[in-house]
């Protein structure tokens, strides 16, 4: 009697768990693509901490595509979520069915990508980033002690998706602090391709990167191994661009003893190997972890009728979109291993040869 009285007793537990997560609500959680690291990360650690809180979380993961992302979130919508959060692929694609969920009272978090040209939108978690270009800029700045020498270095950019709304961000932070350097002559971009629209690389694909950086060597460059037009620094405003350019000049012929300054953004585990092989400069970090947790605590604060924490706002075309800005920071090869293994976010292993 006593077994039958402790196996009831458990199920009621049981029960009592999965009644107070449900309670908790259902949350759903939009991603663009798992064809990036990053967004494995974030979909992961999302759902993990929403799991912890506990939620019940809808995770669904686009494939880069518009519509697919679309239909996720009509289902999500008919599964009567209480909370959407939208990593999107393209921001300005959304409105009719934001439109919608905001007609069924459902409260919306852009997360990390904001949510362009529409009202249904509430939030918006993300990393500064701005600040994100301009940690790259200040990166070729300082390295290069631009400030004060009298060298000439050169210079080609490698932007982000055009689709995307950061993308233009990260590329403007990091311009506006190097065109002062462009404008005096002290970088030169021997291409002349600075304007966003023809660096941009859509869909952030590598390949698409690879492919561009072949051409502007082929054209701009082809004696740079041999005594001609040297090319010193490849501002990149991701890890997938970054890569794609790194495969590139790695193929041209560039090693770790004349490959140039290249930037990054994300610290994904090939570009952190080739920070430490020498084949990168660095790279922006932006704890996922940070930003899931940030996002967490948006979603409970909505659930319990409270306003979340906010520290800034963006202009999403229609309105000024309330949002919260985690801070970005640096690694490279100096301190990779006390921001990415020491804290947790990697092991020693997974970035290991």
């Amino acid at each position: 009697m006593k077994k039958i009285l402790a196996i009831v007793l458990s199920l009621v537990l049981v029960m009592a768990c999965m009644s107070v997560a449900s309670a908790a609500g259902l949350v759903g959680v939009a991603m663009p693509t798992q064809d990036l690291q990053r967004w494995n990360q974030d979909g992961a650690n999302m759902k993990a901490q929403l799991e912890a809180a506990g939620y019940e979380v809808d995770l669904q993961y686009a494939n880069n595509d518009v519509a697919t992302q679309v239909s996720q979130i009509e289902n999500m919508i008919l599964n009567e979520v209480q909370v959407l959060v939208v990593a999107s692929i393209d921001g300005s694609a959304l409105g009719t069915v934001l439109a919608q969920a905001k007609e069924a009272g459902i409260p919306i978090i852009a997360y990390d990508r904001l949510l362009t040209d529409t009202e249904a939108v509430d939030y918006y978690t993300t990393f500064d980033n701005y600040k994100v270009g301009q940690i790259q800029g200040q990166y070729v700045i300082d390295t290069l002690d631009l400030a004060n020498t009298d060298k000439t270095y050169t210079i080609e950019f490698t932007a982000g998706s055009p689709d995307d709304n950061n993308a233009g961000l990260f590329f403007a932070g990091a311009f506006d602090l190097l065109k002062p350097y462009l404008d005096s002559g002290k970088l030169v971009c021997v291409s002349g391709q600075t304007d966003f629209a023809t660096v941009a690389t859509p869909a952030w694909k590598s390949e698409t990167a690879q492919a561009r950086m072949d051409n502007i060597l082929s054209a701009y460059y082809p004696d740079a191994l041999t005594g001609g037009q040297t090319l010193d620094i490849c501002l990149c405003s991701n890890d997938s661009t970054a890569l794609g350019v790194t495969n590139s000049l790695v193929a041209a012929g560039f090693t770790t003893e004349n490959i140039p300054l290249i930037t990054g953004q994300d610290c994904d585990k090939p570009n952190v190997k080739n920070m430490v092989k020498g084949l990168q400069a660095m790279s922006v970090f932006k704890d996922t972890r940070t930003l899931a947790a940030q996002t967490v605590k948006m979603v409970d604060s909505i659930l319990k009728g409270e306003t979340p924490e906010l520290n800034g706002e963006y202009d999403n075309g229609i309105k000024m979109v309330p949002s919260f800005n985690c801070t970005p920071v640096f690694g490279d090869v100096s301190n990779y291993e006390a921001l990415l293994i020491e804290s947790g976010y990697y092991t020693a292993e997974e970035i290991a040869e």
